[in-house]
């Protein structure tokens, strides 16, 4: 008599994910590690002028083309995905990060806490994010560190309202209720019993907040208020580039294609995330 041997399959263990969310997995795996290694592997110095044609075609020695100045648009890029995911990611980790805190902590303490807290965080998610950064980067300057901040203080609030709601959910049921009856303190009761049960649900979050974040720092730097010169992210590239836009031209057709590639891999990813992520039934 044979015996069938059982061994745990992703689809088992709760963890099938379809075709569509692989691809879109390797997609934003491919930048990640581009954004890492990226200039290691540039042809050319981003700044370096190797084409004396702007807006050069595709060619086997310039990848993607070349730009206004004659620069290698395929290395600008390469260069530029450091700046678009890593200014991106850092400032997602801020908002949700802080946007987390508070919501549980506003949950599970309730009173004034909960409604100056929600008040003053309505307040400021009422205003336009677009016209937030652009009164706030012509106010302050535009540099890398002031952008995190901005972009992680615009997408806070949302963060904020997100995590409270499922705090709020948590901290009526039982569990939450017999801890608290044993005299736990809130930041064992935060820490302990609420954040393990809406960890999937702010991961999915995480990579909402992400898109947006990639999509209003490319329209900061493509008005002229992101990432400034010598440095680029795609949306400088962009901008710097429009005007080859008429003629077809690689350089504008490639950072636009980097970022729609980027934005839409990350929203197929979540879209298709395993079910114990997402925490919901297929």
């Amino acid at each position: 008599m044979h015996t069938k041997a059982f061994w745990p399959t992703p689809r088992r263990l709760g963890y099938h994910m379809n075709w569509v969310g692989m691809i879109a997995a390797l997609v934003v795996c491919f930048w990640a590690l581009v954004a890492v290694i990226g200039p290691m592997l540039s042809p050319y110095p981003p700044g370096e002028i190797v084409d004396f044609d702007y807006y050069g075609p595709i060619s086997a020695k310039l990848w993607m083309g070349s730009d206004y100045l004659g620069r290698d648009i395929f290395s600008r890029v390469l260069m530029g995905a450091r700046y678009t995911v890593g200014i991106s990611l850092a400032a997602v980790c801020l908002a949700c990060i802080s946007g987390v805190v508070l919501g549980m902590t506003a949950a599970v303490v309730g009173g004034w806490l909960d409604t100056g807290l929600s008040r003053f965080l309505d307040a400021l998610n009422s205003i336009p994010s677009k016209l937030f950064g652009l009164v706030m980067v012509a106010a302050i300057g535009s540099s890398i560190p002031v952008l995190i901040v901005l972009l992680g203080v615009i997408y806070t609030p949302g963060a904020y309202r997100f995590a409270r709601a499922l705090a709020v959910n948590i901290n009526t049921m039982d569990f939450v209720t017999v801890a608290r009856a044993r005299g736990e303190r809130t930041g064992y009761l935060v820490t302990r019993e609420i954040l393990p049960n809406i960890t999937g649900p702010v991961l999915a979050d995480l990579g909402l907040r992400f898109v947006f974040i990639v999509l209003l720092l490319s329209g900061l730097s493509f008005l002229g208020l992101g990432v400034q010169p010598p440095n680029a992210d795609w949306g400088s590239l962009v901008r710097e580039n429009i005007g080859g836009l008429p003629f077809g031209a690689p350089a504008v057709l490639m950072p636009s294609l980097a970022i729609a590639s980027l934005t839409i891999s990350v929203n197929l990813l979540i879209d298709n995330l395993p079910v114990k992520i997402r925490d919901r039934s297929e």
